[in-house]
């Protein structure tokens, strides 16, 4: 046993500081992740039979509820997989491999938002739209670092003039007290606008649904915003005490984006691959998920 998982045995309490959930959280996923494993262990098998597929590798020793750990500890903290790797007994390339075959299984276990949950049952979908227009559900966006690309043309393309840096850019619809994502676009590269972004997230949504955003978001249809302030003019008190209350409502968004830059690896300069980060995301709303326990009860 490694003396992280061990750690952790022994105070439970300290588990969410270390992997971001909690003790009865990790326990009840490494449930769920060994069925899908199993799972794809027994058709892994099935195709060995009925086809001639090669093997190669050693096989991997470390237990399945440590090597979801090591992948939860690598999201949460984002040391090296040579740091991490030593943490648990394995080599730098072992840790890189045990990450890469549990990534897409932990995201597989719940959709990183609502409507990506209920998109492939069409009733469902049609249903949980109509309850949205309920509320007015706020947008926001996030521009993460990235390494900076190597080809001249491209590096231009991912350079973000507001964060003087090669960023990607998440932006996230969520509920009005931020209790969960509604929607979230994963990858976009930093210099596309808010408002662009976000007006291909609202074809997703019903006609008659409403938001609300911040200055960057001026100029949309069916969205609250604040008032800018007029070139050499000032605004009324009443749009001064207007603005205080849109940014009061909007507060919440702003919670659940630094809530998700607890995993330090949405929050600090991305090394990993480009093509997976789209899937690492996703993962880190999962947890998200699991934390608030999400449902489709918006009452």
């Amino acid at each position: 046993m490694s003396v992280i998982l061990k750690y952790i045995e022994e105070h439970p309490d300290l588990t969410p500081r270390l992997i971001g959930i909690t003790y009865k959280q990790f326990q009840d996923l490494w449930r769920e992740a060994d069925i899908v494993h199993l799972q794809k262990k027994a058709e892994a098998e099935r195709l060995k039979t009925t086809k001639n597929v090669k093997r190669a590798g050693r096989k991997i020793t470390l237990p399945i509820q440590e090597q979801i750990l090591l992948t939860l500890l690598y999201l949460y903290q984002y040391p090296s997989f040579l740091y991490v790797g030593a943490q648990f007994g394995v080599c730098e390339s072992t840790a890189n491999t045990i990450f890469r075959y549990w990534l897409p299984i932990l995201t597989e276990l719940l959709p990183p938002s609502i409507l990506e949950k209920v998109k492939k049952k069409v009733g469902d979908e049609e249903v949980v739209k109509e309850i949205l227009t309920l509320h007015e559900l706020t947008v926001d966006s996030t521009e993460q670092p990235i390494e900076r690309p190597t080809d001249n043309e491209e590096q231009k393309e991912y350079f973000s003039g507001k964060k003087k840096n090669h960023t990607l850019k998440n932006q996230l619809i969520v509920l009005p007290k931020g209790e969960d994502i509604v929607d979230i676009k994963i990858g976009e590269k930093g210099p596309v606008s808010d408002i662009k972004i976000f007006k291909e997230q609202q074809k997703k949504f019903d006609p008659n649904q409403k938001f609300k955003g911040d200055k960057a978001y001026v100029g949309g249809v069916q969205i609250s915003t604040p008032h800018k302030k007029p070139k050499n003019q000032e605004l009324s008190l009443e749009q001064k005490e207007e603005n205080k209350v849109l940014g009061a409502n909007r507060i919440f968004v702003e919670h659940l984006i630094r809530r998700l830059k607890n995993f330090r690896i949405a929050a600090e300069r991305f090394r990993l691959i480009r093509s997976n980060y789209e899937s690492i995301i996703s993962t880190v709303c999962v947890w998200f998920g699991k934390m608030t326990n999400r449902s489709l009860n918006f009452t």
